[in-house]
């Protein structure tokens, strides 16, 4: 009679269970295998939703849309979500930028439109307008990407994109009326703008197809006045993958090209004091990477990772290149992240243990001033003419929004700048630096923060939160979404995990191609470590990521599911076998791999989220956010992902896809998409982790 009645608890729970399931649009199932080395065989359902233009693909997101907004809309009321999050993000203050001699500042008008770039003479009144985006767009969604000043300051050179592409087109402006030249440059992607003399440099790709692979990069010299196809090519390569960066000297005596090639760097010089100036070897096959930062006598000032770690700043005679410098040495403790030179000194700000440290060297090599910022804060800033003794510099921290401090490099006095105004008590909150083992014993420093007075319960809801590749530093950035959930008692964890920047460069090979499985343990341990501590359990643990970071959630989702309740992976690469196929995913064979090479193969198959579900696991709760021109990371990514874990009949958990339009990698171009995506992911966890 007991096991009647345990019966049929088990097909009323079921049932209660089911009827809550979602009713998810009809996607069509269309197998493709696909046959590696003539042995491994990849099957995929949906690579259909790869024609993103297609009416039955629109069809089809716009039915998702439906189902996700119709979801989500009791979570954003019931919790304040976007109400709390639009007030914490209202933040006033003035975040200036000085160049030549000018102050430049971004603005939002309205909620609705696009930023607008001010100009002003002086520190507190950067009000005049000199680049309105939202003008004569053609039905566009026009954003502000980057902007250049002249060195005499009587041109600016702006870049644009449409819609959140990567794609951008540049103009030029003279200051400071703002009057529109007729220069216009297209087809430019990850470009900067270098100016030299009368015209800039800039690089630009040719034009194929929305998401075909991005290769063949040139860099061109633009002369002002000129058409487009008048403009000097100044270097290109037969090698597709071949990428360019290229920097100018702040006397505009020296041009400094760096080509990374597959596994080495080639550097190249133009010294236009020279009798005919020309494009010459500076150092050649590189294994390690410097970056040129400006020149001081007749030498070249750069960065460098050669031999180290951490990062070195060297002196080259670049007629005697392999004659080299030290004068910033190397710290065994912390990592080399900003560095500008100044006509008097050198600028350095360092990452020591999660605690940025701002030292300032002459250029014998002494320390003349260091300061230490708070901990698990980033530095940003110190921009501006050359000869200036004074600069800016801002400090900002998860909780707390850019700060402006005024900075004298003659006596070192830092000073606030303008006030900057928040709607909540910032100091409500603590900051708690540990560090966990990962699977392989590797310590990995995590970082807390929480309101005061929070009480470990084991049943607090937490996020986790990481990135892990590229090297790149995960330098703390203010979040008002962050503000929001912990007021609303929850914890925020940032794991530091391998393959980032965080512990310098061995750090970041620990995490890179055949290794970055070490970067996916590194985050299951941190959520292994919160429910271990009793920060939390498993059913109130949200994890979330971009980008990188929305791989490695998305993989330790599908790897480890019975870790997380809520899991929201933004702008994500899923499908790691197609991946170098489209767009700049050629260019990140080196931190990934490559389908060519068989070990690279099986090393991507065995963490690929997509090709890594199984058909009978119920996964967790998820909201997979893309947007719909992502020329980088292609939407169809998570498309094929969101399609493949609902058409499951062990799916019971939402699985959920939010898409924004005319939107590209980073989100809306304004600052109510802002708002609405990030209330939206916060509503989602909320309504998941305290259902």
């Amino acid at each position: 009679m007991k096991f009647y009645y345990l019966l049929f608890l088990i097909t009323i729970t079921t049932s209660v269970i089911n009827a809550q399931k979602l009713e998810y649009p009809t996607c069509k199932k269309q197998t493709v295998t696909d046959t590696f080395f003539d042995h491994y065989k990849v099957t995929e359902n949906y690579r259909w939703l790869e024609n993103v233009r297609c009416d039955e693909t629109k069809y089809w997101l716009n039915e998702e849309n439906k189902i996700f907004s119709k979801f989500i809309r009791k979570g954003t009321s019931k919790y304040r979500c976007k109400l709390d999050i639009d007030k914490f993000a209202a933040i006033r203050t003035n975040y200036s930028v000085k160049l030549g001699k000018y102050y430049f500042a971004e603005y939002y008008r309205n909620t609705q439109a696009s930023a607008g770039l001010y100009i002003g003479e002086y520190l507190d009144r950067v009000d005049q307008l000199i680049v309105d985006p939202n003008f004569n767009t053609k039905n566009k969604k026009v954003s502000i990407k980057g902007f250049s000043v002249s060195k005499n300051s009587d041109m600016l050179c702006y870049l644009t994109s449409n819609d959140g592409s990567d794609w951008m087109e540049a103009r030029v402006v003279s200051l400071p009326s703002g009057t529109r030249k007729k220069d216009h440059i297209q087809d430019i992607k990850y470009s900067s703008i270098i100016w030299k003399g009368n015209g800039f440099f800039y690089s630009k790709y040719p034009l194929v197809d929305e998401f075909a692979a991005t290769c063949s990069e040139e860099v061109y010299y633009h002369k002002l006045g000129d058409d487009q196809v008048q403009d000097q090519l100044i270097f290109k390569r037969k090698n597709p993958k071949a990428e360019f960066s290229y920097n100018c000297s702040d006397d505009e005596r020296f041009f400094v090209l760096e080509e990374k090639a597959s596994d080495y760097f080639n550097y190249f010089f133009i010294d236009y004091s020279a009798n005919k100036p020309y494009l010459r070897p500076l150092l050649m096959k590189q294994k390690d990477k410097i970056s040129f930062l400006d020149s001081n006598n007749g030498k070249l000032i750069v960065k460098s990772l050669k031999n180290n770690n951490g990062g070195s700043i060297v002196e080259i005679d670049p007629y005697e290149p392999y004659k080299w410098r030290e004068i910033v040495p190397e710290h065994s403790d912390a990592i080399l992240t900003t560095c500008k030179v100044k006509m008097n000194c050198i600028i350095c700000v360092l990452q020591s243990k999660l605690q940025p440290v701002i030292k300032i060297y002459n250029f014998a090599g002494k320390v003349i001033h260091t300061a230490f910022m708070p901990l698990a804060s980033s530095i940003s800033g110190f921009d501006g003419p050359k000869e200036d003794e004074n600069f800016i510099y801002y400090n900002e921290c998860f909780t707390i929004p850019k700060v402006q401090y005024l900075f004298n490099t003659k006596t070192f006095e830092s000073k606030n700048g303008e006030y900057t105004n928040v709607t909540f008590n910032y100091k409500n909150f603590e900051y708690k630096l540990l560090d966990y083992h990962s699977k392989d014993g590797t310590l990995i420093p995590l970082t807390l923060v929480y309101k005061k007075g929070m009480k470990r319960t084991g049943d607090n809801p937490t996020i986790l939160k990481s990135y892990g590749g590229f090297g790149i530093l995960s330098t703390p950035k203010f979040d008002p979404g962050i503000v929001y959930f912990l007021n609303q008692g929850g914890i925020c964890a940032f794991a530091s995990i391998r393959g980032g920047g965080d512990l310098g460069l061995e750090w970041a090979e620990a995490g890179k191609r055949l290794k970055k499985q070490n970067s996916i343990n590194d985050f299951i341990s941190a959520a292994e470590f919160l429910i271990r501590e009793k920060y939390t359990n498993a059913h109130k643990l949200a994890i979330t990521g971009a980008s990188h970071g929305g791989l490695i959630v998305a993989a330790a989702a599908i790897k480890r599911p019975e870790l997380f309740s809520a899991v929201v992976p933004v702008v994500p690469a899923t499908d790691m076998i197609r991946f170098e196929q489209f767009t700049v995913g050629n260019f990140h064979t080196e931190e990934f791999g490559t389908i060519q090479d068989s070990t690279d193969f099986l090393n991507l198959s065995s963490y690929s989220p997509l090709h890594n579900i199984k058909k009978d696991i119920n996964y967790p709760a998820m909201l997979v956010i893309t947007s719909e021109n992502d020329d980088r990371v292609p939407p169809f990514h998570s498309y094929k992902f969101v399609a493949e874990l609902q058409n499951r009949d062990a799916q019971i958990n939402p699985i959920l896809l939010r898409v924004e339009r005319d939107a590209g990698h980073s989100g809306g171009n304004n600052f109510s998409s802002y708002i609405d995506r990030k209330s939206d992911m916060y509503g989602f966890i909320m309504k998941i982790l305290l259902k």
